[in-house]
C-alpha cells in the first residue's frame, strides 16, 4: 500500500496491549467458517447427486393378483374351464434415453454448487472486508479527534487565561468560540461512536461476536490481483477475458448445460413408451378330476406419439427457449461484471491520485498552516478564529486521507472479487 505511512504517523496507538484485537484476516476466516449458506449448498449438492441415481432407475414393477372368470351361480373354481387365479407382473420402460438424460441433468445441477460456493466465499470475504474497514475508519477517526481534543482544551484554557489577564488580548468571543469548537468536537465524537456501533452490529452478524471488537491500528494492505492502467480505453472483449472464468459465470454455464439436457429430454417425447407384462393363471381340476393346464400370458404395450403438434412440439420449443434465456442471463451477468470491473478500476486510479496528493502536498501544507496560525496567535500576532479554523481543517484533512486509504482497500477487495476465477 502506497501513501499509508502518513496514517500510521497521525493515528496514535492507544489500544490496550492486553485487549484482544480482531484483525481483518481473522474476521474473514470466522465469517467463512460460520456461514450456514455453504452448508446448505453442500446439502443441495448431495440432494442432486442422490436424485441423479434415483432418476436413472427403472420404475418399480407392478404386481397384480386376479381371480378371473368365477361363475356367479356357485363361485366354484372347478365349474368352468376359464376360471383362474392369475398372478401378473408388469414393467414400464421410459421413453428413449430418458433415464440416462435425467441422471445427466441432475449431475449437471449438482456440479453447479461448487461454483456457487466459490462465489459465495468470495462475496463473504468482500462484504466482511468492507465492514471491517468501515469499523476501522470510525475507530481511527475517533482516535484522531480524541488526540487533538487536548489541543482544543488547551486553547480554551489559554483563551480564558488571556481574557482574564489585564495584559491579555483575548476577547470574550474567543473564549466562547473555543468552548463552542470543543463542544462540536464532542458532538462529532458522539456521532462517530454511533456509526461505529451500528457497523459493529452489522459485522457481528457475520462473525458472531456480540461484544464490541477492537481493531488493530495498522491498516492492512490488500494485494491487487491485476492492475488496469487505462480501464476507460480497454475493449469489453479484453475485460471479458479477465472475468470469463468467474464462478458466477461458470455456475450459469452449468445451468445452460442442464437446460440443453432438458431439450434432449423433451425430444424423447417423440419416442414410444414401452411396458412388458407377464401373467400366470392357475386352474383347478374339472369336476371329474381331470387335470387342467395352467395358462401363461406375455404381452407388450406401447403408445404411439402421433399427435405431436400441441404436446411434444411445444415441449421441445419451450425447452429451447428456456435454454436461450439462460444464455441471455449469462450475457447480462458478464456485462454487469465487465461494467463493475471498469468502474472499480477507474475509481481506484482516481483514489491513487488523491492519495498521492494528500501524502505529498495537502497534509504537509495543512500541518504547516495550522502550526503557523497557532504560533502567531501564541505570539499575539494572529487571529484566534484563524488558529481554530486551521486546527479543524487539519483534523478534517487527516480524516479525509484516512477515508481515501480505506476506500482504496475496499475497491481492491471489490476488484479482487471481480477478477476471481476457478473454484
Amino acid at each position: 500500500m502506497a501513501y499509508l505511512s502518513v496514517l500510521t504517523v497521525v493515528v496514535p496507538n492507544v489500544v490496550n496491549a492486553q485487549e484482544p484485537l480482531l484483525n481483518l484476516q481473522e474476521a474473514v476466516s470466522i465469517a467463512v467458517q460460520e456461514d450456514p449458506w455453504l452448508t446448505a449448498s453442500k446439502q443441495t449438492q448431495e440432494a442432486f447427486a442422490s436424485e441423479a441415481i434415483a432418476s436413472s432407475s427403472l420404475p418399480d414393477p407392478q404386481i397384480s393378483l386376479t381371480a378371473a372368470s368365477f361363475p356367479v351361480d356357485s363361485f366354484s373354481s372347478r365349474q368352468e374351464g376359464m376360471t383362474q387365479l392369475v398372478v401378473g407382473v408388469s414393467q414400464a420402460f421410459p421413453r428413449g434415453d430418458t433415464l440416462s438424460l435425467s441422471r445427466k441433468q441432475k449431475n449437471q445441477l449438482a456440479q453447479k454448487q461448487p461454483f456457487l460456493r466459490a462465489d459465495r466465499i468470495a462475496k463473504v470475504k468482500t462484504t466482511v472486508t468492507k465492514l471491517w474497514l468501515d469499523v476501522f475508519f470510525f475507530q481511527q477517526s475517533i482516535r484522531l479527534i480524541e488526540s487533538d481534543r487536548a489541543l482544543f482544551e488547551q486553547l480554551v484554557s489559554t483563551a480564558k487565561a488571556s481574557y482574564t489577564s489585564t495584559e491579555g488580548k483575548a476577547r470574550q468571543q474567543d473564549v466562547i468560540r473555543a468552548q463552542l469548537e470543543l463542544t462540536r468536537l464532542d458532538d462529532r465524537l458522539t456521532s462517530l461512536r454511533q456509526k461505529e456501533e451500528q457497523l459493529q452490529s452489522e459485522l457481528s452478524e457475520w462473525i458472531g461476536v456480540i461484544a464490541k471488537s477492537t481493531l488493530p491500528d495498522d491498516l492492512p494492505s490488500l494485494t491487487l490481483k491485476k492492475t488496469l492502467l487505462s480501464p476507460s480505453t480497454i475493449p469489453n472483449q479484453a475485460l471479458y477475458e479477465l472475468i470469463k472464468e468467474h464462478p458466477v459465470l461458470q455456475a450459469t454455464d452449468q445451468d445452460i448445460l442442464a437446460s440443453e439436457t432438458s431439450v434432449e429430454l423433451a425430444q424423447q417425447g417423440y419416442k414410444p413408451q414401452w411396458s412388458a407384462n407377464l401373467k400366470y393363471g392357475h386352474r383347478n381340476d374339472d369336476p371329474s378330476g381331470n387335470d387342467r393346464a395352467d395358462l401363461l400370458s406375455v404381452g407388450v404395450t406401447f403408445d404411439v406419439p402421433l399427435f405431436t403438434d400441441n404436446k411434444q412440439d411445444k415441449q421441445v420449443r419451450s425447452a429451447k427457449f428456456k435454454t436461450e434465456a439462460k444464455k441471455t442471463e449469462k450475457l447480462l451477468v458478464a456485462r454487469q461484471l465487465i461494467a463493475n470491473l471498469r468502474s472499480t478500476f477507474l475509481q481506484l486510479n482516481r483514489l491513487n491520485e488523491r492519495a498521492a496528493l494528500y501524502h505529498e502536498e495537502l497534509l504537509p501544507q495543512m500541518s504547516a498552516q495550522s502550526e503557523a496560525a497557532l504560533t502567531a496567535y501564541n505570539n499575539d500576532d494572529g487571529d484566534f478564529a484563524e488558529a481554530v479554523r486551521s486546527q479543524i481543517a487539519e483534523i478534517d484533512a487527516k480524516i479525509d486521507a484516512l477515508a481515501i486509504a480505506i476506500n482504496r482497500q475496499k475497491l481492491i477487495a471489490e476488484a479482487n472479487y471481480l477478477l476471481l476465477s476457478g473454484v
